[in-house]
């Protein structure tokens, strides 16, 4: 009800939430806990329909403090902190000198040229590794995703 005024609208998006559940019940970790997960998919699917109907503003949903108030709660670090465990086990997965030249990428924010040099190796090397290593992260986090953006647009507002 809080993102999306209306009632029926809102049992929707829980009943919604509760089947994406049901269908997802063989691919789920049953050892974390499904609170998370709900509130997430019910966020999400919000966020989803408030976007598909073009019926809001984000000032708007500022002044009526929607995005304050879920801003960055509880569930919310338990959801990060699964999401972290997800995207550090799906670099290990990576072959050493793949995973070595993604995270020169994302954790120093070096360009490839700059790789390849304190690498000694071609620059297409770099780039080759980078498109294995993001196909990988992209394969194994794809049901995290919508996850991910939406704690990283609360990130970062958090931070404004």
């Amino acid at each position: 009800m809080r993102f999306v005024k209306d009632y029926e609208t809102s049992r929707e998006i829980v009943q919604d939430a509760f089947i994406t559940l049901w269908e997802k019940r063989n691919s789920i970790d049953i050892d974390k806990p499904v609170k998370s997960y709900l509130s997430t998919t019910v966020r999400n699917k919000c966020l989803n329909y408030l976007r598909d109907h073009k019926k809001f503003n984000v000032n708007l949903l500022d002044l009526e403090g929607v995005l304050k108030d879920f801003a960055y709660e509880q569930s919310d670090r338990l959801v990060e902190a699964e999401i972290r465990v997800k995207i550090d086990d799906a670099m290990n997965e990576l072959p050493e000198k793949c995973r070595e030249v993604f995270l020169l990428s994302r954790t120093q924010n070096l360009k490839y040229q700059e790789i390849a040099d304190k690498l000694e190796i071609s620059v297409k090397t770099v780039e080759t590794q980078m498109s294995k290593a993001l196909q990988h992260m992209r394969i194994r986090l794809k049901e995290y995703i919508p996850a991910i953006l939406v704690l990283i647009y609360f990130l970062f507002r958090t931070f404004k």
